[in-house]
């Protein structure tokens, strides 16, 4: 099969397009046929050895963790699926190595979902790692009706699904973006404030009160969370560990497959849609991560495989 590979750590120029075998599938796995992988910036970090104190690589290594595709094979004992099945998944591993940038790819099916009916191939493989890093973060905080939250980077992959994710919980929803950002979040249902200098003046002219939640998937703004937080609020962060010595949770996105379904079924709802900003092919995955790396991204960077048949 294709895929996009490194064999040591570094920038873009690491990247070959190479051939591979096809995945074994273990028990409790299926083979995925890739029909569109996501990218998102933990793969390049990764990539650059920015986790090498935190996962175990085995080179050759396929980046990639966020995938949509249909069921190739099923391994022994998975009864929930068949060949043909349509699935998205959040595909992380317990060592970097077989991932999502390549024609095939194994999935245990702790981490697999069926693809929502309302979202096309690019949107449902942008959903998995940002829905889910946002879900937990949110669910986790126990938001619900009563709360005013704060999203830190409303505009992102992880906020802008953050934003409609709290809105479906029942909140009220205050997001940081630039004011490019401010109409595309006040039609998610989001109050919109710029960041930087005087944020928490401007969170605080919304809700004098402060707010009950907030949402970091940015990181350096723990002064501006404690500014804004009122008596008995909550605070996590994805981005920032400091947060745990101010009574806030520093969080890992998990892959799991009933979060990732509870996701599909909002999209099938109408209440989650994905913003996809560039597509590319499969040979181009360095300009993908180079256009991430850039931060400016209103929305997925989406990797196609077999594009005359999507």
């Amino acid at each position: 099969m294709r895929a996009m590979t490194y064999e040591t750590y570094g920038g873009t120029e690491v990247l070959r397009e190479t051939r591979m075998p096809l995945p074994k599938v273990a028990p409790g796995e299926v083979l995925v046929k890739v029909r569109c992988a996501s990218v998102n910036p933990v793969d390049w970090k990764i990539m650059s050895g920015g986790l090498d104190g935190l996962m175990d690589v085995v080179y050759p290594v396929i980046p990639g963790w966020d995938v949509a595709g249909t069921v190739e094979r099923v391994g022994i004992d998975v009864p929930e699926f068949e060949v043909g099945d349509e699935v998205m998944a959040y595909a992380r591993k317990d060592y970097v190595h077989g991932g999502t940038f390549a024609e095939y790819v194994s999935v245990p099916v702790r981490a697999l979902a069926a693809k929502p009916a309302s979202l096309d191939w690019q949107r449902a493989a942008g959903l998995p790692l940002a829905g889910l890093t946002a879900y937990q973060l949110l669910n986790r905080l126990g938001t619900g009706p009563d709360d005013t939250v704060l999203v830190h980077g409303a505009a992102g992959g992880v906020g802008s699904l953050g934003v409609q994710i709290a809105r479906s919980l029942g909140a009220r929803v205050i997001g940081t973006a630039s004011p490019r950002n401010h109409d595309r979040l006040r039609g998610l249902g989001c109050e919109p404030v710029t960041y930087g200098d005087g944020l928490a003046g401007r969170v605080r002219d919304l809700a004098p009160g402060g707010v009950t939640v907030v949402a970091d998937f940015v990181g350096g703004v723990l002064d501006a969370t404690l500014a804004v937080l009122g008596e008995g609020g909550r605070h996590a962060s994805i981005a920032d560990h400091t947060v745990l010595g101010a009574g806030g949770q520093w969080m890992w996105v998990r892959p799991v497959a009933e979060d990732l379904t509870a996701l599909g079924r909002l999209a099938d709802d109408g209440r989650l849609t994905v913003d996809v900003a560039a597509t590319y092919p499969l040979s181009d995955l360095a300009a993908a991560f180079a256009l991430s790396q850039e931060g400016h991204t209103a929305g997925k960077i989406v990797i196609e495989l077999w594009p005359g048949r999507l």
